[in-house]
């Protein structure tokens, strides 16, 4: 199955001369950059075969794995049970990888060590959420960013996210010259100076608010891994990826609500 969609790129051509790197307010408004519409067609990941679709291959995989939380409005829930189900499907997702497999260095054994999750995201298409799908082709980190393999763990929230769904882009159809770093402005907290933990405390942004920040339709009970940056020579090393209006997305498709979770994966060689 697949779809015909229209997806906002970086235009190249819209930087005000003399810029010296491109900006944006992350959920507030304004950028230093405009976007061009390109259509493009999506396939639905559910038919293809996982070996050609994970976070080594093409940088992305889909999971069944239903979690224990379903509402997600409960913030110590989550950063309980749910971080012990994100950490579970990383672990039973980069073990089964066939770069882990063998001998050697780079083969046997060579098992998740650790999992260091540093924040999620709970996006709700309504208004008033902090945070929103966003209608970006983009990548969230730089490979210089991270030394190590950083992965995003994606499930939509007690419905199918068919309004507003994810699409990725397939990492090998990719070349370093299609990226463009940009530098991220981002509300800054009140409690920061006393709280330091920023994982899912995301606010509504104020316009003369913001900090510089350096660049960097799935079914319910599934989930996404995306690599985000990170990982050995010759392996997937970042997923483009955006939210995007599905023509095909009934009338009366809920909302769309999603969480997202960003870890650190170590492994034991």
């Amino acid at each position: 199955m697949s779809t015909e969609a229209e997806f906002n790129y970086f235009d190249t051509t819209s930087q005000p001369a003399g810029t010296v790197k491109p900006w944006t307010k992350v959920d507030a408004g304004g950028a230093s950059f405009g976007h061009r519409r390109v259509s493009r067609t999506v396939h639905d990941l559910r038919k293809e075969s996982p070996s050609e679709f994970n976070t080594d291959v093409s940088g992305f995989g889909l999971q069944h794995w239903p979690a224990g939380e379903k509402d997600f409005v409960d913030d110590e829930a989550v950063r309980g049970a749910y971080y012990d189900d994100v950490e579970a499907v990383l672990r039973a997702n980069c073990d089964a990888l066939a770069s882990n497999a063998g001998a050697g260095k780079d083969g046997a054994n060579n098992k998740v060590h650790k999992v260091v999750i540093f924040d999620h995201t709970i996006r709700r298409r309504v208004p008033g959420a902090p945070r929103g799908p966003v209608q970006q082709v983009h990548v969230d980190q730089t490979p210089a960013a991270v030394v190590v393999r950083l992965i995003n763990v994606w499930r939509p929230i007690s419905h199918a996210a068919s309004d507003h769904p994810l699409a990725v882009i397939d990492w090998r159809t990719t070349a370093p010259e299609d990226f463009v770093p940009v530098d991220l402005l981002y509300p800054k907290r009140a409690d920061s100076v006393m709280d330091d933990d920023d994982r899912g405390k995301e606010q509504r942004p104020s316009e003369t608010n913001t900090k510089d920040s350096t660049e960097g339709y799935e079914a319910r009970g599934e989930t996404m891994a995306v690599r985000r940056a990170g990982g050995k020579r010759g392996l997937a090393m970042r997923t483009p990826h955006t939210a995007f209006v599905d023509p095909a997305t009934p009338k009366d498709a809920k909302p769309r609500e999603s969480i997202e979770v960003r870890a650190l994966v170590f492994y034991e060689e």
